[in-house]
């Protein structure tokens, strides 16, 4: 038997077959190698700009039902000073108590923004950068890779999303100052007009570099940790199980490694005054005048609004993504995050 060209020819010794028989045998070989090639195309890649958009849309819908428990872990933060709450429970109550169920939602606004912008660009980015490694090497990202992607990921998020970030601080912790210095921001764009028009436009990057030193650690765990432990969790479980064990341990570590760095950005974005030089400074003057463990002062807050975040954030991308190249793309295969 010889092949040549896709056409399929048939000779012995003496004997060359009737031109009838060899237009069958072309024919059929046609059908056969147009199917296979057909099967050969390569899948369709999820447009660059549809990678952001899923990232962006999965953070705001995660921001709208854990955005009480930010609101905690930030006056939590604040108030570490002046020990106006004792714990998370206490806090919850006495926002309660004075300020009503609605003040949970302070900064909503902001926070949806930040979402928008920071995870706009952080969740879109790192998308981008695993599917180039995985066409580029054929195989999924090993640790270090996840690393220095999540890293590179979070700078970019943190560099767009800190007006967003200044703006929302702010806002979840007005109603706690005497009604004299409070700044009644009615939304973020009033945050966003009177922070550029009191302050200068400057003062919408205030806190910039411990929000990217945050952000790069952030995601150098989050995104890092959770594709890896989705990898190893899917000898175990699948589905949606696999998808919440792997959110919930990323968001533990992420927890973990990013307080300290969260704690400085707050109180530099919060501050009226110069009262911290830098993320250094803040970090040696809590440690020196409010103890070592006051760098995690509200851990518990913290992970209950990271993790869930981490969580619901990953489930709705991962349904995003599936969502769309089942309906758009017609590829049923799981998405690569």
């Amino acid at each position: 038997y010889l092949l040549n060209n896709g056409t399929l020819n048939i000779k012995f010794r003496n004997y060359r077959p009737t031109k009838f028989f060899k237009f069958c045998f072309e024919f059929l070989s046609f059908l056969f190698f147009s199917k296979l090639s057909m099967s050969e195309k390569p899948k369709k890649e999820i447009p660059g700009y549809v990678k952001y958009i899923n990232g962006g849309l999965a953070g705001m819908l995660g921001t709208c039902i854990v955005q009480p428990l930010d609101l905690v872990k930030t006056r939590m933060q604040i108030s570490a000073t002046t020990g106006e709450y004792k714990s998370s429970i206490d806090c919850i109550t006495k926002v309660l108590k004075s300020e009503g169920v609605l003040a949970f939602y302070n900064g909503l606004s902001a926070g949806l923004m930040r979402q928008a912008t920071y995870t706009t660009a952080r969740m879109g980015f790192y998308q981008m950068e695993v599917d180039a490694y995985s066409n580029a090497y054929k195989d999924k990202p090993p640790v270090w890779a996840s690393m220095g992607m999540g890293i590179m990921a979070g700078a970019v998020g943190a560099l767009v999303g800190n007006p967003a970030e200044v703006a929302l601080i702010r806002m979840m912790s007005d109603n706690r100052l005497p009604p004299a210095e409070r700044r009644n921001y009615k939304n973020v764009a009033d945050a966003f007009i009177r922070i550029v028009k009191d302050e200068g436009v400057t003062a919408l990057w205030r806190g910039c570099l411990p929000t990217v030193g945050r952000a790069m650690v952030v995601n150098m765990v989050q995104l890092a940790s959770y594709s890896q432990l989705k990898n190893y969790f899917s000898q175990y479980v699948s589905g949606l199980g696999l998808h919440i064990s792997a959110a919930m341990m990323s968001g533990l570590l992420t927890t973990i490694a990013s307080m300290p760095l969260d704690m400085a950005k707050t109180r530099i974005q919060n501050q009226k005054t110069a009262e911290y030089k830098g993320t250094m400074d803040v970090l040696v003057k809590v440690v020196k005048n409010e103890g070592f463990f006051s760098l995690w002062k509200g851990f518990v807050p913290y992970l209950c609004r990271l993790g869930p975040h981490t969580v619901f954030a990953f489930i709705f991308l991962e349904q995003l993504t599936k969502g769309y190249k089942k309906y758009v793309l017609g590829d049923t295969s799981e998405s690569n995050i």
